[in-house]
């Protein structure tokens, strides 16, 4: 019998309405969605083999507090379907029902089609969006993860900020057909990879199924990094066999459980892939009120994103889908914690930011979500949106305060001194009683210059991006050593590979949660482009064969890694000296001692700089460890009482 002749006629029983999604069950399929103020909801059936065209519409019979639902029997997995949703279309009141349009269901966890750009996706035009609505799929069901997860204390934790595409798509060992997958991203020259820099958990740009931008397919280009999310439940297809999308992930998580890496992951619950109000209908916009609506004009968003629109955290069905989808990944795929993009939003309950909002609070109670790792972006796009330092107790936030800090330090800014101590103390002027574990310390990531570029260009690069360069940051902190871009000069180069071990020095050497943006360690370039999101390509995939002017920072990464975990505890505080070490927090260079037994000299000078140094504890005397200006130096037992510190690096000494 073929799918158009077998669900014609047929008729939904009713549902579950406490579980929202598509879930297969030996006798059929349950479907739930919210709506609340729909007149009627009609499951739509589409035929995969035959272009997608849909073949079957059924009232949804239940209606219980806003959610329908509905029984399909003998339905399995892998069926395609949509929804219709019928009621008042009144943008005045923010009611923007359409039953024209095909709309992806929320909980869906495969997806099955992306949006294809057209007219028919836009509101009012009477145009069935049926041939290029984005569709799913029922997915086949997983029991919840149940393998040991490392569970590495924060204090020890070093992150890896990556993607997964672009981590594997130029990997020598991994073979093609494995690259840009789950499969490749496990493979064990990756695993092995990150073991040897004793990285602890691998952050992964955003995986949750998303839309490429209309503008950006008109220009050839796409959503390479992810940030427009499509569906909350569901891995973004590319990186799996079609069906395989949950198996496959969630193999993936526990081979890096098994070595002992943690997976977190970057979420984007503060705005979708939808836009402002003239965007597309592809999912929420066509259930009912998802958005945060401007106090006297509901047809128009408060937007805290810059991207269109805001999530209104405040609203129950919106927040039940963000909590619902949190414990998805972390319970049914195993991943051990959250970047959360532009969190500020998600605190947002007056139009300010709350540290005690309802969606902090339900986080600090749930008996899954309560263990996992939670990191905050602590802004969004408006006017007070920076909060750094205001997140709850239990939460990591990227400082951004370290990375320019450490950047400006190092292009040796004057009056920095006092200031380059602060932040590698763990910033405790900003975190205070919360302790250096709340600040993620970082020098680069996805969003702006790799470290090597950071050393190379004063100006930003994006004309690959087709909008004339006027997108990206235009304030890097960075230097680029005389010469802009690449440099044929012997001396520039052999400058920048030192600059670049030296903020990696003061990333791993720092007091709180370093991080590490994925191919720093190999010198990794993007051509002077500081917003590489639309490039899906070798400007963003990591070159794995390193140049010999940073052929050697990825050992001198893994014997830094090597020192932080074997010799500094998150607890120990700081104690700053100047270079003839008198106590103090010297302009210029600075002599910390890092631990009981760890001193870092930090000379950001174009001349080298002589350290009387401090008596070391328990009788032993300091002795020489590791240089950034002369990286393949083996540690020795000479005993030092003074110490000479290259131009633009960081010298270690060990107590022994």
């Amino acid at each position: 019998m073929c799918p158009e002749a077998h669900w014609q006629g047929e008729v939904l029983k009713a549902g579950n309405p406490n579980r929202l999604g598509a879930h297969a069950m030996p006798e059929g399929v349950f479907f739930s969605v919210w709506a609340e103020h729909a007149t009627l909801v009609e499951l739509c059936i589409f035929d995969p083999g035959r272009n997608c065209q849909e073949i079957a519409r059924m009232a949804m019979p239940g209606l219980d507090d806003g959610i329908w639902h509905g029984f399909l029997p003998e339905a399995e997995p892998g069926l395609v379907y949509g929804y219709r949703v019928h009621g008042r279309f009144d943008p005045d009141t923010g009611h923007l029902f359409d039953p024209d349009k095909v709309l992806l269901d929320p909980w869906a966890r495969r997806l099955f089609r992306a949006p294809v750009w057209n007219p028919a996706l836009h509101r009012s035009n009477h145009l069935d969006s049926a041939p290029f609505a984005a569709l799913a799929a029922v997915a086949e069901p997983l029991p919840h993860a149940d393998e040991p997860k490392p569970r590495t204390p924060r204090g020890k934790t070093i992150l890896y900020e990556a993607h997964a595409k672009g981590l594997t798509m130029r990997h020598p060992e991994i073979p093609e057909a494995l690259r840009g997958t789950w499969k490749g991203l496990c493979h064990p020259a990756i695993v092995s990879h990150l073991r040897s820099l004793g990285i602890t958990a691998l952050e992964l740009l955003p995986v949750q199924a998303h839309a490429d931008d209309a503008f950006l397919v008109e220009k050839g280009l796409s959503n390479y990094w992810g940030y427009s999310t499509l569906a909350y439940f569901a891995p973004h297809p590319w990186a799996s066999r079609p069906g395989q999308e949950l198996p496959e992930f969630r193999e993936m998580v526990r081979t890096f459980h098994a070595a002992g890496i943690e997976i977190i992951l970057d979420v984007v619950y503060n705005h979708t892939c939808e836009g402002g109000p003239d965007g597309p209908h592809l999912s929420w916009r066509g259930f009912g009120s998802w958005y945060r609506r401007s106090p006297g004009n509901p047809e128009y968003h408060e937007d805290f994103t810059g991207c269109g629109n805001s999530l209104d955290m405040r609203r129950p069905a919106v927040l039940r889908l963000v909590i619902e989808s949190l414990r998805f990944w972390a319970a049914e795929m195993g991943v051990d914690g959250f970047r959360f993009d532009l969190a500020s939003v998600l605190g947002r309950v007056s139009p300010d930011f709350d540290p005690s909002s309802p969606f902090f609070q339900i986080l600090a109670k749930d008996p899954v979500l309560s263990k996992v790792k939670l990191i905050a972006e602590p802004w969004d796009a408006s006017w007070d949106g920076y909060r750094l330092g205001h997140y709850p107790r239990g939460w990591s936030e990227w400082n951004d305060r370290f990375r320019d800090t450490v950047r400006r330090f190092w292009k040796d800014e004057t009056g920095l001194g006092g200031e380059f101590v602060r932040r590698m103390n763990g910033s405790d002027d900003i975190f205070g009683v919360r302790g250096p574990k709340a600040s993620i310390n970082l020098v680069a990531c996805h969003d702006g210059f790799p470290l090597r570029d950071v050393v190379s260009y004063d100006h930003k690069h994006n004309e690959a991006n087709l909008e004339e360069n006027r997108d990206g940051c235009d304030h890097n902190h960075s230097w680029n050593c005389g010469i802009e871009g690449e440099a044929d000069d012997a001396g520039v180069r052999t400058l920048r590979a030192r600059l670049v071990r030296s903020m990696l020095a003061s990333v791993l050497l720092a007091r709180g949660v370093p991080m590490v943006l994925g191919g720093d360690e190999l010198g990794q370039t993007q051509g002077g482009n500081n917003n590489a999101y639309c490039q899906d390509n070798e400007i963003s995939w990591l070159d794995w064969e390193t140049d010999s002017d940073f052929g050697q920072n990825l050992s001198y990464s893994r014997r830094l890694a090597a020192l932080r975990r074997l010799h500094l505890s998150p607890e120990f505080a700081l104690r700053s000296f100047s270079p003839d070490a008198a106590p103090g927090a010297p302009d210029g260079p600075v002599c910390l001692l890092l631990g009981e037994d760890i001193l870092g000299l930090f000379n950001p000078h174009g001349h080298e700089t002589r350290f009387r140094l401090p008596g070391a504890p328990n009788g032993r005397f300091w002795r020489f460890e590791l240089s950034s200006a002369d990286p393949e130096r083996p540690a020795d037992d000479e005993p030092l009482h003074e110490c000479l510190a290259p131009a633009h690096s960081v010298v270690v000494l060990t107590g022994r």
